[in-house]
């Protein structure tokens, strides 16, 4: 991020600004929005600017800007749409202690007019550090599209509400009670008479929430996918939206972690095989001791919660406390990699069956009934089969399996870094070991990746 995005205190200081065309016009009507004191230098200045200075919204100078002008200005703009004159009179600016910009010359200004949807006192910025106009100008026009014209009326009132809403408790309390008030309720009354309706309405809200600020937390045991946010489903964006705490595996990317809320607590409760953990008994202690304190707490999965994922453990320890509970689905990796290899899971005269297998469990290497997934034709998806891999190999050679069962290994699937390794039951433990493969992968007996898919992957590799 090379431009921070903030938003400036102007009223009643000074803005300055020297031009007098269709650039000085363009940053002028968004200028005037504001309470600010604004000064003009053009000598030849568009009527438009002569009737502003003229209903007293701004001040004219008809002549070129000079040393001095731009003493106690906050910010400064050089729109004389002339290369020359616009470094002149920032270089003054920036003397006189003015931050400055310089229509269409992002390389020297000292900060940037993003694009604005205007809800006053809601305001929207968009910026794209000037490299991508059209895509800012889009996202202004679908948010304009999106957020409906009363949004700053009831801002207003609200901002006025605010000291009586602090009576309601901290936290999820007073989250709740806006967000009934500008979605749900405050919008109704708007359309039902407008702001008097608003007024009118906030005591009763008000009433109604602090009887409802006593009620218990819950846990939401919500899958996270396999690492690409644009996976997670909408129930899981709204949980994360909703959450006062989130307590996350190791397997969740940072990318879908960004998306909690802000205010939101995040615990890593992390466990990997054959590896340092937290323990289980400490992760159902931490999701019930939050709980219970009335937080909304979302346990964070990767993948699926329902696929190897120990959820009955967590959700018997949130029953025994008396605690709430649902569960919110994801994309478990088996679904993300087979599409990454461009196969399915189950094909006619193939299989009509697949298996989801574990690698390993609580006591180790985790047995399986190999003999019937010896025979031509199965299809496994088998999840923490890494460390596994030469155990898996043994157990079917040993039961009649074919060397050269296609298997193949996707690594990080979905996620910018990932990799598919093809191989053979033959050769797997070998080429996992020379491939280096250190991030989640799944193990997929008895299919092989299309080869364009293969193709796909050697050429991501290459590009990166």
């Amino acid at each position: 991020m090379k431009h921070f995005p903030v938003f400036l205190a102007v009223e009643g200081r000074r803005i300055v600004l020297s031009g007098g065309g269709d650039a000085a016009l363009a940053k002028l009507r968004l200028l005037l929005k504001t309470e600010a004191h604004l000064t003009v230098f053009a000598p030849s200045p568009a009527p438009e600017i002569t009737g502003w200075a003229a209903e007293g919204r701004l001040t004219l100078h008809r002549r070129a800007m000079e040393p001095g002008d731009a003493l106690c200005a906050v910010l400064f703009y050089a729109a004389d749409e002339d290369e020359a004159e616009d470094a002149r009179t920032s270089a003054i600016a920036r003397a006189d202690g003015a931050l400055t910009n310089i229509v269409d010359n992002l390389a020297d200004s000292q900060f940037i007019t993003p694009a604005i949807v205007d809800r006053d006192p809601v305001t929207v910025a968009i910026g794209t550090e000037g490299a991508a106009p059209v895509l800012a100008r889009a996202i202004k026009a679908d948010l304009e599209a999106r957020l409906p014209a009363t949004l700053g009326p009831l801002a207003r009132i609200g901002k006025a509400f605010r000291r009586m809403a602090e009576t309601l408790p901290m936290g999820r309390a007073r989250r709740d009670f806006w967000a009934d008030y500008y979605f749900t309720a405050g919008p109704r009354a708007m359309d039902r008479g407008g702001e008097d309706a608003v007024q009118t309405m906030l005591d009763g809200l008000l009433r109604r929430h602090h009887s409802a600020a006593e009620r218990p937390g819950h846990v939401a045991f919500v899958g996270a996918g396999p690492g690409d946010p644009e996976l997670l489903t909408l129930k899981a964006r709204k949980a994360l939206d909703t959450a006062d705490v989130v307590i996350h595996d190791r397997l969740v990317t940072p990318e879908i972690l960004e998306l909690a809320r802000r205010e939101a607590t995040l615990i890593d409760a992390g466990k990997e095989g054959f590896g340092p953990s937290m323990t289980q008994d400490d992760i159902n202690r931490l999701i019930t001791e939050h709980a219970a304190q009335g937080a909304q707490v979302v346990r964070l999965k990767g993948g699926d919660p329902t696929v190897f994922g120990r959820l009955d453990e967590e959700i018997d320890a949130v029953d025994a406390a008396g605690i709430g509970w649902h569960i919110v689905p994801g994309v478990t990796a088996a679904s993300a990699s087979v599409a990454a290899i461009g196969q399915s899971l189950t094909q006619r005269r193939r299989n009509a069956s697949v298996r989801f297998l574990t690698g390993h469990d609580m006591a180790g290497f985790a047995d399986h009934d190999w003999s019937a997934l010896a025979r031509p034709g199965e299809v496994a998806a088998i999840y923490m089969g890494k460390k596994s891999a030469r155990f898996i190999q043994g157990r079917l050679i040993m039961h009649g399996a074919d060397r050269n069962t296609p298997v193949t290994v996707v690594e990080n699937a979905s996620r910018p870094d990932q990799r598919i390794l093809g191989t053979t039951l033959d050769r797997l433990p070998q080429d996992l070991n020379e491939a280096a493969v250190t991030g989640p992968a799944l193990t997929f007996y008895g299919l092989a990746p299309r080869a364009t898919q293969v193709e796909l992957s050697a050429l991501e590799q290459e590009l990166a």
